[in-house]
């Protein structure tokens, strides 16, 4: 078969672009009075010049009556989440749980709102990671060069130094003034803190 036969969109005739008003009247009134079918024969036996499936898709995602468009809310947003879990890119099956909503919507949603979150999320929680144990190896860095310090223990002097007495000195009596006492009076402190600029 030549590849050329089995492409219609390259026809002269076959319109392509944006669909008018005049169009779209065409299509409703149409699928109104003979309900859907076989679309490429759909689309000739209407008089439209578009392949079938450009019939089909400006039906299914904005002719349709039932079409809900816009402002998905947040538990519809839950719910294509947790559909999307179970069952991947599967939008035809994710929409027919959500009434009124498109494949075609519900793709597009995703892509543009919830995967765009899920990577900005994805990225800050690797950077988050990664200067977190970047954190943890410069502290691990400082920590063993802080062993030596931690560990340091000062030398013995046991034996060299002579143990201090643990009786107090008593202070003599004041009254015998004659003799020679070894005890430091407040001005003798007073003029030491003076010579040494205390």
């Amino acid at each position: 078969m030549d590849k050329k036969q089995c492409n219609t969109s390259q026809d002269p005739e076959v319109r392509k672009g944006p669909w008018t008003m005049e169009e779209d009247l065409i299509l409703i009134n149409y699928i109104a009075n003979h309900g859907e079918g076989v679309w490429n024969s759909l689309a000739k036996a209407a008089g439209l010049k578009r392949t079938g499936k450009s019939c089909r898709l400006r039906w299914l995602n904005y002719l349709r009556p039932d079409v809900r468009r816009g402002n998905i809310t947040p538990e519809e947003q839950l719910l294509i989440m947790e559909l999307h879990a179970k069952w991947g890119n599967r939008w035809s099956k994710i929409a027919k749980h959500l009434p009124g909503r498109t494949d075609n919507e519900i793709k597009n949603y995703w892509r543009t709102r919830i995967q765009k979150h899920i990577k900005q999320a994805e990225n800050f929680q690797q950077q988050s990671n990664s200067e977190t144990n970047d954190h943890q190896a410069s502290t691990s860095q400082v920590s063993t060069m802080a062993e030596p310090i931690e560990t340091y223990s000062p030398p013995c002097y046991q034996g060299m130094l002579e143990p201090f007495s643990t009786q107090f000195p008593t202070i003599p009596d004041q009254s015998n003034t004659n003799e020679n006492n070894n005890y430091w009076s407040m001005e003798d402190i007073w003029s030491m803190q003076l010579l040494n600029g205390d």
